[in-house]
């Protein structure tokens, strides 16, 4: 899943390339991803794209155009979704309803410039949003604080009054935004803080720790992906990452065996040694972490 610096790094790359260019036209392949109906998609056609920015986990794409106020494009690129930025797209609009990974097709600037917006996979869960202000968007107006934006004071208050897991706090959105599964795992790691300890009883220490690896595990990636291309973002994330997605290998810091620990259809891993004081976390606790 595109988390705060994939998500920051593509609304970079695709500001950099569209802003102040008009939208030609937007094609909808799968009118399942529109969450909004009014103004319609068709109303994007003749507007111009003045930024394109990050709210969370959020592309919010803002246009300008003759009537007064702007209309946002949002975007939420779930589990699989991808955004793939194109000086050759076809002319011809994606098949409606087609079995292809494309769901949505922006056409601005010169033809054959624009974006696709993709979605890997059966589950089906990206989701697009047409609104005149972002906090129209329910999930948008329910976010927590930006993880990025937060004082030490201010996470410290926020772990006190939580009480949950701590890697629940991290990747529940509606507590802080920006953070998912991989990301979590990393700064977890780095602040060497067990996925199952209960947020209100941290210590002054250890607060301190993951205020320092938020910011050192979340800036580090931003700076990494910094001026990639959209195509190259997914295979330089996987490069920086120490435990998430590498069960099985030792750990780059203490040589240990990275761990895991599975529920439905995902998984996060740690060092027992360098988070857990030793100890193999077992799976039948996760029930009562992540939702």
């Amino acid at each position: 899943m595109p988390e705060l610096p994939e998500v920051q790094a593509i609304a970079d790359f695709v500001d950099g390339r569209a802003a102040g260019l008009p939208i030609r036209r937007v094609d909808v392949a799968s009118l399942a991803v529109l969450k909004t109906a009014d103004p319609p998609y068709t109303a994007l056609a003749g507007r111009t794209i003045e930024s394109v920015t990050r709210i969370g986990k959020y592309l919010v794409m803002t246009t300008a155009g003759d009537d007064p106020g702007p209309i946002h494009l949002i975007i939420h690129l779930s589990r699989a979704g991808w955004l793939r930025w194109s000086d050759n797209l076809s002319p011809a609009p994606p098949r409606p309803g087609g079995k292809g990974p494309i769901a949505l097709r922006v056409h601005c600037g010169l033809p054959g410039e624009g974006f696709d917006v993709t979605e890997a996979g059966t589950q089906k869960r990206l989701a697009v949003w047409i609104v005149r202000d972002p906090s129209e968007v329910e999930r948008i107006k329910t976010l927590g604080p930006d993880v990025l934006s937060l004082s030490r004071d201010e996470l410290a208050e926020l772990l006190k009054t939580s009480g949950s897991r701590i890697k629940t706090v991290l990747t529940d959105q509606r507590i802080l935004s920006g953070v998912g599964n991989a990301y979590s795992d990393e700064i977890l790691h780095t602040a060497k803080l067990s996925p199952f300890a209960t947020s209100k009883t941290m210590t002054h220490e250890q607060v301190d720790a993951l205020y320092s690896a938020i910011g050192e595990v979340l800036r580090d990636a931003i700076g990494r992906l910094e001026g990639q291309q959209v195509a190259r973002l997914k295979g330089e994330k996987r490069s920086g990452l120490r435990v998430h997605a590498r069960t099985g290998l030792p750990c780059p810091v203490c040589g240990d065996t990275v761990r895991e620990v599975s529920f439905t259809d995902r998984s996060f891993q740690y060092c027992p040694n360098c988070q857990t004081g030793g100890k193999v976390l077992a799976d039948r606790r996760m029930s009562r972490l992540l939702k």
